[in-house]
């Protein structure tokens, strides 16, 4: 409910208020948390690999949105989002800069192909621009959730 974005399709905006809600939200929860907090896993994922899959995942379905497969550096990157080597800055930095580059292709892209057909992974699962589009956001907002619900443990000290 924040308005149109001056220069974006109104189908594709929500990209943009998923994207900013994700950066207002883990500054809000994740601030203050240790590195050794950030990669603390209580027996699953942490809140640096939700962060981490937050970008990756985003440039992975760029791709598919944008036609093309994923190239060997994505893939690797996908192998190492669990790597506990980077801390909060580092990674939130990274996520920013996935995100943007996202938003910049969001911003040019033509409103006619949005039900173009797109296929997704080595199975070359069917979908559509627009449910690209969706994805993104169902997807982002999913491991928003998780990362917030893992840094209020954290910060609660469980």
């Amino acid at each position: 409910m924040r308005g149109p974005i001056e220069g974006v399709h109104p189908l594709v905006a929500p990209v943009f208020y998923c994207f900013e809600q994700v950066r207002e939200d883990l500054a809000k929860y994740t601030g203050g948390l240790s590195r050794e907090q950030v990669w603390h896993t209580f027996g699953r994922a942490s809140v640096g690999f939700h962060i981490r899959h937050l970008g990756g995942s985003v440039e992975r379905l760029s791709a598919y949105l944008a036609g093309r497969q994923l190239s060997e550096a994505q893939l690797e990157a996908l192998k190492r989002e669990w790597d506990a080597d980077e801390d909060l800055s580092a990674i939130l930095q990274k996520m920013n800069a996935q995100f943007a580059a996202c938003e910049e292709q969001l911003r040019t892209l033509d409103p006619a192909t949005l039900y173009d057909k797109r296929a997704v992974g080595r199975r070359a699962l069917p979908t559509t621009v627009i449910g690209l589009i969706v994805h993104i956001c169902e997807h982002t907002q999913r491991h928003l959730g998780q990362a917030i619900t893992l840094a209020k443990l954290l910060h609660s000290g469980q």
